[in-house]
């Protein structure tokens, strides 16, 4: 990993590490489950904080439009990454 792959800011850091886990958890990598429940357990609280913050902008007819959709779109993200991750943890097995 370079330099530039490294986060930049404390905010950024979580996020990079989260992503270092989702890699680790789909890639291969042994991860426990508790460090996957963990993962999951933040994904899930980031998630319900944006859609917080998209109803909090929303409700106060911010113009910042632009905003709104990268919450929007971020939330997609976590969504994504959540149903990654709790694809990890419940394997869907063929009977």
């Amino acid at each position: 990993m370079g330099l530039s792959d490294q986060p930049r800011s404390g905010a950024r850091r979580a996020d990079f590490q989260r992503e270092i886990a989702l890699e680790a958890a789909s890639g291969g990598d042994e991860v426990t489950e508790q460090e996957l429940k963990k993962l999951l357990a933040s994904l899930r609280t980031e998630h319900r904080d944006l859609d917080a913050a998209i109803d909090a902008l929303s409700g106060t007819g911010s113009t910042d439009q632009l905003q709104i959709a990268r919450l929007k779109k971020r939330k997609l993200r976590l969504k994504d990454q959540i149903a990654m991750v709790e694809d990890q943890l419940l394997p869907d097995i063929i009977a």
